[in-house]
Formats: structure tokens, C-alpha cells, sequence
């Protein structure tokens, strides 16, 4: 026989081979057949099948075989499920674990823990109780609160930080001292704790109170801690205003010196006097990862941040807590010194006051109290009704936060358009919601929240993909998928390929939308058909299952990813 003709002979044996064993195929509990598949990879998009079995996917391209399910996705966009690198969710999902205002968006993971984190509660933190399913649990450590949130039962799937103002407080309590050595030691401890119970990393809010405590150098030795364990360092930083540069130096600093990755959380320039000048702030990150500092960054599609009032006072009257700030805003001397400070600011204090241009309009109430909705100087106004002489605008706030204990949620308006688009389009920045999962209706249905709890992954598929041009297709579900997963350690999720888990997305592109509002936070979003986690169905055409099959993702360290200490 012919040599060329016996080696044809032979590969047409082997195709028939695998055509037999094809159509014998395996039992498919789902198949999603005919979609536009971006897999998450920022690869071009093609036509295509996804099998699921389990909770894993089978198997990707023209599948053949039959499935207990077949979901039809001509004309809709199939892609991974989306991972919120920067939520507050960590308590809501205890109150209600179907996650409506995430998983609608075709949200199937949400990492939480920014700052607080729901463990450890020891030392000088009293432990929480909650109630699940009737029984009360004790909540002492990280490890308690997966724990907690399975048996409560999740509709996402979630990952924790270990909050570095969390661990400050177990060891120092509400006091404002400088933690001696020995203290020192006992947040590496309690570092070192979270991070074998599954914490992917440590996190910081540095704009306020305790964690803007720490230092420089405090930080560094914590994060030589999650260096140990393959984790990574997540921070809102110190200064977003004036000190943003400073801000960004020492983010680097720190991630160069302690040998870990780098995320800085909703990366933006939040004061009018440097509006403008994103350039120079991504400039200061391509120079450190030129020199191989990982330093990563997200973004929320919005240009008005939510915080507390209580963020407008300067730092020294939260020392004793919150009993003590009280105290504070009720004694006049006191208002003398912290209008002052307000009005001039404090060296090394973002002041979300002067942020703003001391422009009440740019600030509107988002706490579930009577002037829910309004700009402040709406309240200004209506508390002021009928005083005589006018009282300043800073004693109506000081006595606002009395009435309402210390805390009034509150979202300002503090940075641009533009600024956002030029991080937003760069290739290591991603999408992070800061948003947390709540609900239209029940419990959940409560203030005025920002939209982007909401809005924020279909807003960037409508508005900055499909209306603007911004992004193309696959680089946005890259930005929501692989590549948060990437930065946090997440190997088995964030892409479309056979044998990972099946936490799948699936969206029409022409019609996908935000629709929640300012002035009407309330309303889900648009164009997600169905959402599958672990592979079962959550969201069928648009409408949420009831299904719970979440998990809590715990970190494990592989030692092939552990970093070299910098000298």
C-alpha cells in the first residue's frame, strides 16, 4: 500500500474514532447552544456551544448530544459569570441570600471584605451573632462567616479580604496610640489566621479611621504576612483629592517592599483642583510595573462616590469611637475647632468638604432616614425653615449626624467623566462595583443607594461598550471576568473553558442597560437572559430562580506563587 495513502487511511480512522466516541457522548445537564461566546479571555468572540455537567463546564464549541436542559442563545452573548472585585455585601447576603440586585446583573461572584471584614472578631472586637435559619451562630473568625453564609445559602458565589481596620480594632480597640511591637505582632497573628481560613488577601480603607491609623511601614510588615501566603494587598487609598499622587506612591511602596500584587480600589482623582490629570496618576502605575511592581487598579462607571457624612470630619474627633464623636459635635468649643478643620482642612486628611468645593448640591443624602433623596442643601434648607439668625451650614450637619447617631450615608459628587474613561481604558484596570446586593423589595429595600448596587456591569456593556465605543466587546468582559480573577488568585472561574467551574453569564448585547438612578436607585437592570452558578440556573429569562448554589471561595496558598521578599 501506498505509505501516503496507509498514513490517510490511518487519520481518517482516528477522526472516525472520535466521531464515534462524540455521538456516544456524556449525559449534559446543560447545554447553552448557537451563542456569541466571549470566553473572558479578551479573545475575539465566536460562534458556539457550552456544555455543562455538574458544576463544571464540558465542553465548549459544536456539542453534540443531548442534555436535560438546552438554553437557545442565538443573537445573545454567552460569557463568563462576572466577578465584583469591590463589593459590601458581606452582611446583606446574611439578610438575603439571593443577591437580586447583583446576580441581575450577571454578577456570579462578589469579593467583599474592604477594610471590615466579617472576621476576625476577637481581642477588643466583641464577636457578632446572627440568625440563620432560626439558629443563632457565633461569628469569632473569618472561617465562622463562610460558615454562616452556606448554611444560610447564597445565590453568588463570594471572596474575602481579611479588612485591615477589622484587624486594627482587635488589638487596639477605638484608641488612637501607635501599637507597640508586641501589637504589631498580634496583627500579623490575626493576618496570618484569616488568610489559612480563605482570605485572598488584605484590604484597607487608608481616607479614615482605624485604618488610616496604620502607617506605611505597619502596612508592609501585614502585608509581608500575605505575601507568606500568595495573597494580595487591595486598598482604598489614603488620599483620592490632593494627596492622590502621594497616595499612588505609597500603594507602590508598599506592594514593592512587602512583594505582593497591588489593587487600588475605584482608582479616580476626587477633587475639581486636579481634575484632569488621570494621565499623570496611570503614568506613576505603568513606571512601577515597568520595574515589576504588580500594581493593578478598578473602577466603577460612575462619577459620584458614596460615603459617610461623618467621612467630613477630620480624623482626631473619632478617637474613642463613636460614643466620643457624639460627645464632640454636642460641645461648642469642639465645633470651633472642627469647623475650622473642615473649612481649612488637616495636613494628610482627604476632606470630602473642600473634594466637593464646599458646594452642598454635590453632596445627597443615601441613608434610609427623612431626607433620603435630597441634596444636602435641600436639607440645609429645610432644617434652617423659620431659624432666626440662619445657622451655619456646619452646625445643621453636626446636629443631623446627632440625630442620626454618627452616620448618614451620603454620595458625593467628585470626580469626571473623563478622568474615569482614560483609567477605565486601561488594560489592567477592572470593574468593581462598591456597590452592595440588595433588592427592589423586603429588607433590602431600604435608603436611597447609589445605582451602581444596581447598574454598574450592564452600565458598562450598554453605555461604554455598545453607545460609546469606549471598550470593545471582549476587553469589557475581560475587565468583569479573567482578569479579577487573575488578580486575586480565582484559578478555576473568570473564563469559559472546559473543566472549570460553570458560573456563566448570558446577555443581549443590544438591549443590556442600567436603570437605576439617583433620584430612583431602585430599578434592575436590563438584557441579562440567564445566569448560571455552579451550574445552576439562577437568573431564566430574566427572572430570578430562587436557586442558591453559592459558595464561599477560600484562598489556598500554592507555595509556586509565593513572592520573594524585597530588600
Amino acid at each position: 500500500m501506498n505509505r501516503r495513502f496507509q498514513c490517510w487511511s490511518s487519520c481518517c480512522a482516528i477522526v472516525s474514532l472520535s466521531i464515534d466516541l462524540g455521538a456516544a457522548g456524556p449525559d449534559y445537564d446543560l447545554v447553552i447552544r448557537r451563542g456569541k461566546i466571549v470566553d473572558g479571555s479578551g479573545n475575539p468572540w465566536f460562534h458556539g456551544d457550552v456544555a455543562v455537567k455538574g458544576d463544571r463546564i464540558l465542553a465548549i464549541g459544536r456539542v453534540e448530544g443531548d442534555a436535560k436542559r438546552g438554553i437557545d442563545a442565538t443573537a445573545l452573548v454567552v460569557a463568563p459569570g462576572f466577578i465584583d472585585m469591590h463589593s459590601h455585601s458581606d452582611w446583606t447576603l446574611l439578610e438575603d441570600g439571593n443577591a437580586q440586585s447583583k446576580i441581575r446583573q450577571g454578577v456570579t461572584t462578589e469579593v467583599i471584605g474592604e477594610s471590615t471584614s466579617a472576621g476576625p472578631f476577637k481581642g477588643k472586637l466583641k464577636p457578632q451573632t446572627v440568625s440563620v435559619k432560626n439558629e443563632s451562630i457565633e461569628i469569632r473568625a473569618l472561617r465562622d462567616y463562610f460558615a454562616a453564609v452556606e448554611r444560610a445559602g447564597i445565590s453568588v458565589n463570594i471572596a474575602s479580604y481579611v479588612g485591615e481596620g477589622t484587624v486594627w480594632e482587635c488589638v487596639m480597640g477605638t484608641s488612637f496610640e501607635r501599637p507597640g511591637r508586641g501589637e504589631l505582632q498580634q496583627m500579623k497573628g490575626l493576618v496570618a489566621e484569616a488568610m489559612n481560613d480563605g482570605a485572598f488577601g488584605l484590604s484597607t480603607a487608608l481616607m479614615m479611621p482605624p485604618s488610616s491609623l496604620a502607617t506605611t511601614d505597619d502596612l508592609i510588615e501585614l502585608c509581608k504576612v500575605v505575601r507568606e501566603h500568595g495573597g494580595i494587598y487591595s486598598t482604598h487609598m489614603r488620599d483620592e483629592g490632593l494627596g492622590v499622587f502621594d497616595s499612588v506612591e505609597e500603594a507602590v511602596r508598599i506592594g514593592e517592599r512587602a512583594g505582593v500584587p497591588v489593587d487600588i480600589l475605584h482608582l479616580k482623582i476626587a477633587d475639581e483642583k486636579y481634575w484632569g490629570r488621570m494621565k499623570e496618576v496611570v503614568a506613576l502605575i505603568e513606571d512601577a510595573r515597568r520595574r515589576g511592581v504588580n500594581v493593578q487598579a478598578n473602577v466603577y462607571p460612575y462619577t459620584r462616590g458614596n460615603n459617610d457624612l461623618a467621612s467630613i470630619i477630620p480624623p482626631w474627633a473619632h478617637e474613642g469611637g463613636r460614643a466620643e464623636l457624639l460627645a464632640r459635635l454636642r460641645d461648642p468649643q469642639q465645633r470651633k475647632r472642627l469647623k475650622h478643620d473642615i473649612r481649612n482642612g488637616v495636613p494628610g486628611w482627604y476632606n470630602h468638604y473642600t473634594a466637593v468645593g464646599g458646594d452642598w448640591r454635590r453632596m445627597l443624602i443615601s441613608a434610609d432616614n427623612p431626607y433620603k433623596g435630597l441634596t444636602m442643601d435641600r436639607v440645609i434648607a429645610l432644617k434652617s425653615d423659620g431659624k432666626s439668625p440662619t445657622p451655619d451650614p456646619l452646625d445643621v450637619l453636626f446636629d443631623l449626624l446627632i440625630e442620626q447617631n454618627g452616620s448618614v450615608s451620603t454620595v458625593y459628587a467628585h470626580h469626571t467623566e473623563e478622568d474615569m474613561n482614560f483609567a477605565l481604558s486601561q488594560s489592567w484596570c477592572s470593574i468593581g462595583s462598591d456597590g452592595s446586593a440588595l433588592a427592589t423589595e423586603g429588607p433590602l429595600r431600604r435608603g436611597n443607594p447609589h445605582p451602581r448596587s444596581f447598574g454598574t456591569f450592564p452600565r458598562v456593556l450598554g453605555v461604554y461598550v455598545r453607545e460609546r465605543g469606549l471598550l470593545r466587546l471582549e476587553d469589557a468582559v475581560r475587565k468583569m471576568t479573567s482578569l479579577n480573577a487573575a488578580k486575586i488568585g480565582i484559578r478555576d472561574r473568570g473564563l469559559l473553558q472546559a473543566g472549570l467551574f460553570a458560573d456563566i453569564t448570558v446577555f443581549d448585547e443590544s438591549r443590556i442597560i442600567d436603570r437605576s438612578t439617583y433620584a430612583e436607585p431602585f430599578q434592575y437592570s436590563e438584557g441579562v437572559e440567564y445566569v448560571i452558578v455552579n451550574g445552576q440556573v439562577v437568573v431564566d429569562k430574566g427572572r430570578h430562580t430562587g436557586a442558591r448554589p453559592g459558595r464561599a471561595l477560600r484562598h489556598v496558598t500554592d507555595q509556586n506563587s509565593v513572592r520573594p521578599e524585597k530588600h
